[in-house]
């Protein structure tokens, strides 16, 4: 039976892009805009764009901090993608110093480079450690990214991807059944499809008993 995926809208990003390609993976995937719709899904994706703050706040307004870190502690699968991803860090420097949901003991920073920021198009990701988020995929694919700030996390252990941008930076990391991407999977074209299908696969390995 399809995975039951639920994506958190909390007003800052594309969800329908989302949707539509983990449903060609497989999923029965659904946005919802309160926690207790992520009630029957077997796993939970954080996407988003825009500024850390304002969806900081967004976030909490909605309970959506409270549903995260509890399905984190649960050990369920969970994606974060681009502003998704940041938020999963200790705190962003982005316009001032602001509290992420200390998934992941790190920062976010923007990119100091010689080079256009954002940083947009196309761009290696360099396979750092074994994930089951790669399953399948070559090393060194290309994805597609959209961002001018980027997390550093305090451990290195959790990192699982790296990108080149005038500087090396953790463009994928992995704590447990928490997985995050800087890059957009769901506009990667078939490797990013490819990904989405293995966290699809997880969320139907970890269901609970006695669930869909």
């Amino acid at each position: 039976m399809n995975p039951t995926i639920a994506i958190i809208d909390y007003g800052m990003g594309n969800l329908r892009s989302v949707q539509k390609a983990l449903a060609r993976v497989g999923a029965d995937a659904h946005s919802i805009s309160e926690p207790r719709g992520a009630a029957a899904a077997d796993g939970l994706v954080l996407p988003g764009v825009g500024a850390f703050a304002q969806a900081m706040e967004h976030l909490s307004q909605a309970g959506f901090d409270g549903l995260v870190r509890e399905w984190v502690q649960a050990r369920r699968p969970f994606l974060g993608i681009c502003l998704g991803l940041q938020l999963l860090f200790t705190e962003s420097s982005e316009h001032g110093q602001h509290e992420g949901l200390g998934v992941i003991p790190g920062q976010v920073v923007r990119f100091q480079v010689d080079l256009k920021v954002p940083h947009m198009g196309w761009n290696e990701v360099c396979q750092a450690a074994a994930s089951p988020l790669f399953e399948g995929i070559d090393d060194r694919r290309f994805f597609y990214f959209a961002h001018s700030y980027y997390a550093v996390p305090a451990e290195a252990g959790v990192v699982i991807g790296t990108t080149d941008y005038g500087l090396s930076y953790a463009s994928a990391v992995q704590k447990g059944n928490v997985f995050a991407t800087q890059f957009h999977p769901e506009k990667s074209g078939p490797t990013g499809l490819r990904m989405l299908g293995n966290f699809c696969r997880l969320c139907r390995a970890a269901r609970r008993p006695g669930g869909r």
